[in-house]
């Protein structure tokens, strides 16, 4: 049994979830069928290494990976996703372009957007970064994603000031409780 962070379509707040959850050979599965997927938090600022690791529902992904570099409020590189290689091809991703969004299928880039400045600004226009987020949504989209923006909501599941279970690079945050905790339950 694992804590999920449980998304609310439409807000930032989200719900804690104790969910059931598979495991080959010891390694966590994401299950689409269920709508959990695994999520990750990875440190982009001092080259720490430090990965925070969790569980999400409520996305509706069914296959690939989101990955962006705008993480309220630190702004690590956040990952949803649901094969292990898509997901290490979406941080690849976003880590190569100095900071930005992607989507990926079947270790294929779908959809992407460069945020040179800090990984949270672009140094294009309106036009041209409007198009790219329609573009990013549509990818999302068409991999299963039945939220309505997927890519500002993926942003605020490493906000660990609103309720109610967040991901930061040091794990999972228990909001009401402002204190880590374990993804697993005894």
């Amino acid at each position: 049994r694992a804590r999920v962070i449980g998304v609310i379509p439409d807000q930032i707040v989200t719900e804690t979830l104790v969910c059931d959850v598979g495991a080959t050979d010891g390694y966590i599965e994401s299950s689409p069928a269920r709508d959990i997927l695994k999520i990750f938090v990875v440190e982009r600022h001092h080259g720490s290494g430090q990965v925070g690791k969790g569980l999400i529902k409520g996305f509706g992904l069914q296959r690939g990976a989101i990955a962006s570099t705008i993480a309220h409020d630190s702004h690590n590189i956040i990952v949803v996703g649901v094969r292990d290689a898509d997901i290490i091809k979406a941080v690849t991703a976003v880590n190569k372009m100095g900071g930005g969004i992607a989507v990926v299928d079947d270790e294929h880039l779908l959809a992407t957007l460069e945020l040179p400045i800090a990984g949270l600004m672009s140094d294009q226009s309106l036009e041209v970064v409007s198009a790219h987020m329609g573009a990013l949504v549509r990818a999302a989209h068409s991999l299963g994603v039945t939220l309505k923006d997927p890519i500002m909501t993926l942003s605020f599941m490493a906000l660990p000031v609103i309720p109610s279970l967040k991901l930061t690079d040091l794990g999972l945050v228990d909001v009401a409780r402002f204190e880590h905790v374990d993804l697993f339950l005894d």
